[in-house]
């Protein structure tokens, strides 16, 4: 089978399944069923044991304004201590001052890497990469190349991905691919995710945050379907209430990048700051 039928029907396969819709559910395992098969909401009157009590645990506390300052990176990392976040997630900039921070603590170091756009070579997505992990960063969110994925050029994505994955898992640290899905088919999502698993990445993720689009139900499912059940999926973009949280949980989410993850835990959604990220 060439390779362009071979990614027909690995997508197919994988669409197979999203194909019924649905809106409410009464059990924990009846939302993930529901949602896997292409919901995009569903209102859970359950025990709500689908959703982990301490979704605090779940949340990537995400501060990447480009005006963000040594005061405000402060701040996030107070919060996140506060909290016991899963981690604070900057620019790299700043990697050296939130690990300082956050030494002692729970709460790891996350940083993006070729970001937003992911056109980077994949020298300098390496490099830049191994820089903020000598700075103090254990987790990577590194931009999927969109260009090279939409041309065909899939041995550049992959190599592209493993280049970086390689460098977080030297010092046994975690990559997390960001495949900006606003802008690909599900065909593109289903291929990029699969190149994602098959350079060893740690996590596929929905969004930057900066694109035209965040993350969507459908998507994780989407994702979470192709890459199986022992890879990591980060649900980022627009995630601003414990709802959105919870819907994002039951399609697959294993973590959520967001701005307003102090309001998410503290039940005080009135103010995200009209954040998408």
């Amino acid at each position: 089978m060439d390779r362009e039928k071979l990614i027909e029907a690995v997508t197919q396969e994988v669409l197979t399944a999203l194909t019924m819709r649905y809106d409410v559910c009464e059990s924990p395992e009846a939302v993930r069923n529901v949602v896997a098969n292409g919901a995009d909401r569903v209102s859970f009157h359950g025990e709500a044991a689908d959703v982990p009590m301490d979704l605090a645990k779940y949340i990537d506390h995400t501060l990447l304004k480009p005006e963000a300052s040594a005061e405000d990176i402060d701040k996030l990392c107070s919060e996140a201590r506060e909290y016991s976040f899963a981690s604070v997630c900057i620019n790299p900039t700043w990697v050296k001052r939130a690990a300082d921070s956050l030494r002692g603590t729970e709460v790891v170091t996350c940083t993006v890497i070729g970001f937003p756009l992911g056109a980077n070579t994949t020298a300098i997505k390496s490099m830049e990469a191994r820089r903020a992990l000598r700075d103090g960063a254990r987790e990577i969110d590194m931009v999927l190349n969109v260009g090279a994925l939409k041309s065909g050029e899939y041995d550049l994505v992959r190599d592209d991905i493993a280049k970086v994955a390689e460098a977080a898992h030297e010092v046994g640290g975690l990559c997390k691919v960001i495949l900006e899905t606003a802008l690909l088919t599900d065909e593109e999502k289903v291929v990029a995710s699969s190149l994602a698993k098959e350079a060893k990445a740690d996590f596929v993720k929905t969004s930057t945050g900066f694109g035209s689009g965040g993350a969507t139900v459908y998507d994780v499912a989407l994702m979470r379907e192709t890459v199986g059940p022992d890879m990591g999926v980060k649900a980022s973009g627009g995630v601003r209430t414990l709802e959105d949280v919870e819907d994002m949980i039951a399609a697959g989410a294993s973590r959520i990048g967001a701005s307003a993850g102090v309001q998410i835990v503290s039940g005080d959604e009135g103010d995200t700051n009209g954040d998408r990220y």
